[in-house]
């Protein structure tokens, strides 16, 4: 990941784009800046991932229920050492409070996690990504987990596994999993142009359990992978986020992934274009004023903001215009600690932090290893989205803007009062806990699908949410970020709406009716029914 060019000439080119906008300017904007208080320790979280030279990349996290009180857990990467597993104390609206519990979870080798119902039972699984195998865990229940891979039939060649996405397929009763690799770990003394296959594993028809990997050909270094319906057609397909460092004639790539076919690139003569990057995550929203995601890919000083911008005559084609410097999400320097050099950017995620109706975005910071070229006092950012779907930095000012070295996290409402908390993996230092403490923040809507197909969590579904002429829309997916994943409850900031209408497409095409629902509550939604309220039972801390 070196970058040779002079340091003097990118310095200038920083000092000529946008300044930082002042604390000033912001209030007079109108903008309700989000106020995080750190409380890594007394939350007792004290996980680091470690490692050398084969966990530069990775340290991912995973938020979801493992025990089904309606609160986040916690499952931590610990690169070379072992991976720890909390589970959430927390009171509603208190302090952030976790316990360490031996869930089966704490392996050797783990670079990240994700979280699924793979076998449909209605139990939260686990996705492991590790410097080896890939491991499957089963949810027993009760926060405990066991192996899976042969119980499940699934076999994936040993690599540096570093990324994945699931989906489900037309008909599919079990999910299609898609893992990504880095370079091959026994180069590492040649490892330019080293790059292993990604691979696609789809399930048996009719049979609890998984075929032989497909490797997806060409592979070139993938950090991240989504799984997203790009067109909105209904069918996913895959986008992959590769690193340049360690490759060769390679790019970004979106690959066709239709149900009885072979997995294929998407050409230039479909419109995708080629675009080589250091690519290291990937997060996606719909934009204010667009129908389509957008997506942010991050990377070290060069990160995309793309969105869809295919010819208006004839069929969409994905073909996406960055637009991450005219909207201020271009992240291409430290704005604070007095470091120019460029960033290296990790995790990315869209969560509306302040709740006024507009996803912001949190990027994870941090310098590969000592490299002389970047910065090395490189702060999370934190940029909120304003109703023009521009960004403003408040990373500093919102308390976020830690110098550790960071790499994945989780954006979750861990202590469920309606606002998002954050949780940031470090390399070589404890992973930090923030709760969101926002005294004039918005109201707000969570929202839980429960399926009634195998695909309990409704992956591949799209949730609206209208309030007046404002409608937000997600695209609920697995994977992506920085080898970090959340599944559970899904978030929306709603300003001053005491009440909204919320409509949910599922994932096999049927598109419910617009339902009203108060706000600053949570809701279980199924198809046919009407949205369920739940409250969290009280407990004492």
């Amino acid at each position: 990941m070196k970058h040779i060019f002079s340091r003097f000439s990118f310095v200038l080119g920083c000092l000529a784009l946008l300044s930082a906008t002042t604390s000033q300017a912001r209030a007079a904007e109108g903008l309700v800046i989000p106020q995080f208080l750190e409380e890594t320790s007394s939350a007792g979280v004290d996980s680091i991932y470690r490692g050398d030279w084969q966990y530069m990349v990775g340290g991912g996290a995973a938020a979801f229920d493992c025990n089904g009180d309606g609160y986040p857990d916690l499952a931590l990467a610990g690169g070379e050492g072992k991976a720890s597993f909390f589970v959430n104390k927390s009171a509603q609206a208190e302090r952030l409070q976790f316990s360490r519990f031996d869930s089966g979870a704490e392996l050797e080798r783990v670079t990240g996690f994700y979280p699924l119902d793979i076998d449909g039972d209605g139990v939260m699984d686990l996705v492991v990504l590790r410097v080896g195998e890939i491991t499957l865990l089963r949810g027993l229940g009760a926060c405990k987990f066991e192996r899976a891979n042969e119980q499940w039939r699934f076999k994936a060649p040993e690599a540096w596994w570093t990324s994945f996405s699931a989906t489900w397929e037309r008909g599919a009763a079990w999910p299609t999993l898609a893992f990504g690799a880095y370079i091959d770990p026994k180069s590492e003394n040649n490892p330019w142009g080293s790059c292993t296959d990604n691979v696609l594993v789809r399930p048996i028809p009719e049979t609890k359990g998984f075929a032989d990997a497909i490797p997806l050909k060409p592979s070139y270094c993938a950090l991240s992978m989504l799984f997203t319906d790009w067109n909105r057609s209904g069918t996913p397909s895959l986008r992959v986020s590769n690193d340049r460092e360690y490759y060769e004639g390679g790019q970004e790539q979106l690959w066709h992934v239709n149900a009885g076919e072979p997995p294929r690139l998407y050409t230039d003569a479909e419109g995708w274009k080629f675009l080589k990057i250091w690519g290291m995550g990937i997060a996606s929203t719909v934009l204010s004023g667009e129908q389509h995601p957008s997506y942010f890919l991050t990377s070290m000083s060069d990160n995309k903001l793309q969105v869809l911008r295919s010819p208006p005559d004839g069929p969409l084609k994905p073909m996406y215009k960055d637009i991450a410097y005219d909207r201020g999400a271009v992240a291409y320097r430290p704005y604070t600690g007095g470091d120019l050099r460029p960033s290296t950017a990790w995790h990315a995620q869209f969560e509306d932090a302040n709740n006024d109706g507009f996803a912001d975005l949190f990027i994870a910071k941090g310098n590969v290893d000592r490299m002389p070229d970047f910065a090395e006092k490189d702060p999370n950012n934190l940029l909120l989205q304003k109703a023009d779907a521009s960004f403003t930095e408040v990373g500093d000012v919102a308390g976020v803007a830690s110098f550790a070295n960071a790499r994945g996290g989780i954006l979750a409402d861990f202590n469920l009062d309606g606002l998002i908390d954050l949780v940031v993996v470090n390399r070589r230092e404890t992973a930090k806990v923030w709760r969101n403490v926002t005294p004039d923040a918005g109201r707000w809507i969570e929202i839980l699908l429960a399926d009634l197909s195998s695909n309990r969590d409704a992956i591949g579904a799209w949730v609206e949410v209208r309030q007046g002429e404002q409608i937000q829309t997600r695209e609920i997916t697995s994977g992506g970020g920085h080898a970090s994943g959340q599944n559970g409850w899904w978030h929306f900031g709603t300003g001053a709406s005491q009440s909204v209408d919320v409509r949910i497409t599922w994932p096999d095409g049927r598109v419910g009716e617009w339902q009203t629902a108060t706000t600053n509550a949570f809701y279980v939604m199924s198809p046919n029914d009407a949205p369920r309220a739940w409250t969290p039972a009280i407990r004492a801390q």
